[in-house]
């Protein structure tokens, strides 16, 4: 049986409630309450964009937050539903299910339980790499396109008006049909961009008080004190009750629909996760496992699928909320939890004076966040190839569809990968008068060859895709030199494997040169990889004199062989 230790080794919360200091209560229970006042509106937000009803975003921040904070190791990170998996949820139940149905509850439980549970086994695995799969360049564009497709579907409902679409060139051209045949509500859609200027002005002035607090209370009490409540789209009381169980229906054939979708989310949530639960723990002086992480939030995605909820990662918007609110531990989730409790039992009724299109507002605003124009410009000024990688997965998710966007990104990241190590950076090296060392001779004029000597140097591992390309480079480089060549020295450091495609191109490059009567010689290879190249039994072609420990030595040894005694 496992002791309290091993017990609390996984369950890091339980760690930080027996070390708990009396000084952080009065922060945390701050830091809870200014929390709440966005956990709502946002978790009512993100479930409309994800085709739910609202209560189930209010579930699916209820039961993360408790679950996480027995289970996730960092102390102020804030899960809940979010604006970069909406759109993904949305794309997988959707087409099985109706929107806010019963069988959309369902599946988007189901899809809750798949993704936790990929990232359990992930966590104990410590499987946390995988994540680098979407590299910078993919994610910007990836979020870009998230953005896109988040703001361009909830138009209609700031507008006041509804489209029927399956896809975002469908929903832009519903857009602008609507607006053209009048359907425009004009109440709702004033009181939808008077609250997308309160939160984006209350933001841009550094207000105290959260601009999405101001606009959704400001919004229910006009709709209350005018009588709107029956005359424009509002988001309806809510049941009173708390989160049960909502999976009827689901069979084995809604878990084989699913499965693609829930490795995608389950990548995403754990990516965007992982690096603000690092980010945030550095600058609290503290360190995160990754693995743990991604234990926390399987655990919390699971208890939130079971209980009427959807998948959940943690917030970029509400997390710092937290922070700079004074939270000091996983308390403030706790308390902002059983604040929405509070609400769901005392006050569901206050919604239904919630304008629809000031939900979008919130919706619009958060999704607009994800947007990094920046980002975007940087790749054009530092690498143009990034830049167009980060391009296509924006049109990919904006043009082809989110889930189908999240296969496009994660391919193009492989794309990236290979493209890299199949045309690395490589370099014959020479001497520069009066500077030691070996330099890279396109980049330095005054760098001189070795007599006789041909020094390469290639920044990658040797694989199938590239061997090809490293042999033709040698051979291009020692045709190229008017000089007589007795030795090909191979600045082998960088080299960090080699694979039998390429020790096959390593034998032909030999052949070549020795046929000309030029001996390929290995210089600062490491010792694994000079061990496997041994292992190839290659019948004594590489033998010990082929390697040398320095490349100074080997220019050494090269001067030794010099035919012409230069």
């Amino acid at each position: 049986m496992a002791g309290p230790s091993a017990i609390a080794a996984r369950l890091p919360g339980l760690r930080v409630a027996r070390n708990y200091q009396k000084k952080w209560l009065r922060n945390d229970l701050v830091a809870g309450v200014v929390l709440t006042a966005l956990l709502i509106p946002a978790g009512m937000g993100y479930a409309e964009a994800a085709g739910l009803p609202v209560e189930a975003g209010l579930y699916a921040t209820i039961v993360p937050l408790l679950v996480y904070a027995v289970a996730g190791p960092s102390r102020i990170l804030v899960l809940g539903p979010d604006s970069s998996l909406a759109p993904i949820i949305a794309a997988a139940i959707l087409p099985l299910a109706v929107v806010g149905s019963d069988r959309a509850v369902a599946l988007a439980g189901l899809l809750a339980i798949m993704v936790g549970l990929i990232l359990v086994l992930g966590g104990l695995l410590r499987l946390g790499f995988v994540t680098d799969l979407l590299s910078k360049p993919i994610r910007i564009g990836y979020l870009n396109g998230i953005a896109l497709t988040v703001v361009i579907g909830q138009l209609p409902k700031l507008l006041g008006f509804s489209v029927d679409a399956d896809t975002l060139r469908g929903e832009v051209a519903g857009v602008v049909r609507g607006i053209s045949d009048g359907e425009v509500d004009g109440a709702a859609c004033a009181i939808g961009i008077a609250s997308l200027l309160v939160i984006v002005g209350l933001r841009v002035v550094g207000s105290k008080v959260p601009g999405v607090l101001v606009a959704v209370v400001a919004a229910m009490i006009l709709v209350a004190v005018a009588g709107l409540a029956d005359q424009i789209p509002v988001v309806g009381a809510l049941p009173r009750g708390l989160p049960a169980p909502a999976l009827s229906g689901i069979g084995w054939s809604d878990v084989a629909e699913l499965i693609g979708p829930a490795f995608g989310i389950a990548l995403i949530a754990f990516a965007d996760s992982g690096v603000l639960s690092r980010t945030f723990a550095a600058r609290r002086g503290e360190s995160v496992d990754g693995s743990q992480e991604m234990l926390g939030i399987g655990a919390a995605n699971i208890g939130g699928g079971l209980l009427g909820g959807f998948p959940v990662s943690a917030s970029s918007s509400r997390t710092p909320v937290a922070e700079q609110a004074g939270a000091r531990s996983q308390l403030c989730g706790v308390v902002g939890a059983i604040l929405i409790i509070a609400f769901v039992l005392l006050a569901p009724g206050l919604t239904a004076y919630l304008p629809s299109s000031t939900l979008a507002a919130v919706v619009i605003v958060a999704a607009a966040g994800l947007v990094d124009f920046r980002g975007v410009a940087s790749l054009w000024r530092v690498d143009r190839v990034e830049c167009m990688l980060s391009l296509a997965a924006f049109v990919g998710v904006a043009a082809i569809g989110v889930l189908e966007g999240i296969l496009i990104a994660v391919g193009l990241s492989f794309v990236a990968f290979v493209n890299n190590a199949w045309r690395p950076y490589r370099a014959e090296l020479g001497q520069r008068p009066g500077v030691p060392g070996y330099h890279d001779r396109a980049r330095h004029s005054d760098a001189q060859p070795f007599p006789g000597v041909v020094i390469v140097r290639w920044d990658a591992p040797l694989f199938f895709a590239n061997g090809g390309v490293f042999d033709d480079y040698v051979r291009s480089v020692v045709t190229g030199t008017e000089r007589a060549v007795h030795t090909v020295i191979l600045a082998a450091e960088p080299i960090t494997d080699v694979d039998t495609t390429a020790v096959d191109e390593l034998v032909e490059l030999d052949d070549y040169l020795g046929a000309q009567g030029i001996t390929l010689v290995f210089a600062e290879m490491k010792g694994p990889v000079k061990d496997k190249l041994r292992r190839y039994e290659l019948g004594g072609r590489f033998d010990a004199d082929r390697f040398s420990p320095t490349l100074t030595g080997a220019v050494a040894d090269a001067s030794d062989r010099d035919p012409g005694g230069r």
